[in-house]
């Protein structure tokens, strides 16, 4: 058996730089397939959800794209349960195979144009079968490494792992961007956006064959050698309260925070850039990747600094100026990528004056156009569909709706349903059409872009904002892998370290992007679905620093 790693002062064994290469470069490659989704979010809406109107159909399609997301605690469970049971290795070998093999078909599914409601079905479907996946892959990855690293480096380790996520969407949208470049981007539309897809076959190949090569964790081998693993590891980490009060402490006290700042920093300012400041696709990953290319050294930077000072105090750090700087920092993005839509902003604010009680929530994501039929629910779809930003003025009962574009007063009509009521009566439809008609017309008039005009954007900016969202994200994810571990026995360590951070990742961070859009869709405000990463952030902020220990210290060969 290979001796278990217990001191700090040794340098990196051959072995160990395998270990850490081998795990983080086939988790790379399933963040990779993960991600390809997200990035690609707005042509999937396209392809697969074209019976609903673009505003609900790109809810729709976030939401499919959080579909992963929610299922992922439950990959963490059974998952957990298995590699609590049989070993880490076999694991997150079968996770990979099940995320690349789903990934793959979603390259060759028909769209909703050939296959109906079926397209949208299925492709929910294998998205929550990546999600399983994904649940089992992380905490197998992490525990890996963390077992084989020697006392005083788990945070160093350990923070090679954490570069993964951040290095799959990386090398996603670097995918994304050569295919759309050489098939150009009509055709990459139409069909070229499954190549990424189809190609995670290579990629799945070449996981399955370097994970093959990898050897059980020493701590793991060991504790299966004196026969002391446990034989119900769910019952043990979420039946005892001593456990359990852990889970619940590590889910609201870091991960949750982490989460979303998380995807705050790295998928809601790239769809931000893209749906609501209007900036060309292509451009706005090329800004992103750079992003991305010159933060993610700093996982290892704060891994390793937080084998020195503590896991927890440079989180915390990490959280605290998520929630102070968000907001600003996104306002400096409006006005670096869309100069144009910021001074329009300042110089002719948009008002929708009506009665509440006529107003309905806009942020469904199962919402047709036809389901929104009052002149104050047509005219913030309009707006919405333009992504142009407006304040709600209530109106006393019986005064009709108005929307106010700088100096320009529109009245919206009222939609009027055909009595088969999937669609509006021709005389309805033609004067909804006007109304959008317009409504381009006024925020032309108003200055409102319709598109991002490249000239006048400041792209070192840019980069450089985009740099310091994801500077907090490794602040607050680069030390969690290793701090997560310290806080379980060996014994149930996969499966009570998967659950909160899936839990926290999945759910807290995953639905991100949908609730803040629709959050923006019913307010109005284009930075009004912040409020959410900001009070989670905040929250974690309190919980973390008030109850949660430090773990730098801990012996994790001591706790089986």
């Amino acid at each position: 058996m290979a001796p278990i790693p217990t001191t700090a002062h040794a340098p990196m064994t051959r072995e160990e730089r395998k270990v850490i290469f081998a795990s983080s470069l086939g988790t790379v490659f399933e963040w990779y397939d993960f991600y390809l989704y997200g990035a690609l979010a707005p042509i999937i809406a396209k392809q697969f959800f074209a019976g609903l109107d673009p505003s609900a159909a790109f809810i729709f399609a976030l939401l499919a794209f959080a579909a992963g997301f929610i299922v992922r605690p439950f990959g963490a469970l059974v998952f957990g349960r298995l590699g609590d049971m049989i070993g880490r290795k076999y694991t997150f070998l079968v996770t990979i195979l099940i995320m690349g093999s789903s990934t793959f078909v979603v390259g060759i599914l028909p769209s909703y144009a050939a296959i109906g409601v079926a397209a949208p079905v299925v492709l929910i479907g294998l998205r929550m079968l990546q999600g399983l996946a994904l649940g089992g892959e992380y905490g197998g990855a992490a525990t890996y490494v963390a077992e084989h690293a020697p006392q005083g480096k788990r945070g160093a380790y350990t923070s090679w792992i954490q570069t993964t996520a951040t290095l799959g969407l990386f090398l996603s949208l670097v995918v994304i961007l050569l295919a759309r470049t050489l098939m150009g981007a009509d055709a990459f539309a139409d069909w070229g956006w499954r190549v990424p897809f189809l190609m995670s076959i290579v990629l799945l190949v070449v996981s399955v064959w370097i994970r093959l090569s990898m050897n059980e964790s020493p701590a793991f081998r060991k504790m299966k050698e004196q026969g002391r693993t446990s034989k119900a590891p769910v019952t043990e980490s979420f039946g005892r309260w001593k456990n359990l009060k852990i889970v619940i402490l590590a889910l609201l006290g870091l991960v949750a925070g982490q989460a979303v700042v998380w995807y705050t920093g790295q998928f809601y300012a790239l769809f931000f850039l893209t749906n609501v400041l209007k900036v060309d696709d292509s451009l706005a990953n090329i800004l992103v990747a750079l992003a991305l290319l010159a933060a993610t050294p700093f996982f290892v930077v704060f891994g390793t600094l937080s084998d020195r000072i503590g896991r927890k105090p440079i989180i915390m750090v990490g959280l605290a100026l998520a929630a102070v700087s968000y907001f600003p920092l996104f306002h400096a993005l409006t006005e670096a990528a869309n100069p144009d839509l910021a001074r329009a902003q300042e110089q002719a604010r948009i008002v929708v004056k009506a009665v509440p009680a006529s107003c309905s929530f806009q942020g469904s994501p199962v919402a047709r156009e036809v389901d929104f039929t009052s002149p104050c629910d047509i005219a913030k779809r309009v707006l919405a569909q333009n992504a142009a930003s407006y304040v709600n003025e209530p109106l006393a009962t019986g005064l009709p709706a108005v929307v106010q574009i700088g100096t320009r007063t529109l009245t919206p009509p009222t939609g009027v349903l055909a009595p088969e009521g999937h669609r509006f009566e021709e005389a309805s439809a033609q004067a909804i059409a006007q109304f959008k008609r317009d409504v381009a017309a006024a925020l032309k008039d108003a200055g409102y872009p319709s598109r991002a005009d490249p000239a006048k954007m400041n792209k070192p900016l840019i980069v450089a904002i985009l740099f310091a969202l994801v500077l907090f994200v490794t602040m607050v994810y680069g030390p969690i892998a290793a701090m997560l571990v310290e806080l379980f026995p060996t014994r149930i360590r996969y499966t009570s370290m998967s659950l909160p951070y899936h839990i926290g990742n999945g759910w807290f961070g995953g639905l991100m992007p949908t609730i803040a859009f629709a959050m923006v869709a019913q307010n109005g405000n284009i930075y009004h679905g912040l409020w959410y990463p900001v009070v989670v952030a905040a929250l974690t902020l309190v919980i973390g620093t008030l109850l949660v220990r430090e773990t730098k210290d801990v012996d994790i060969y001591a706790r089986d």
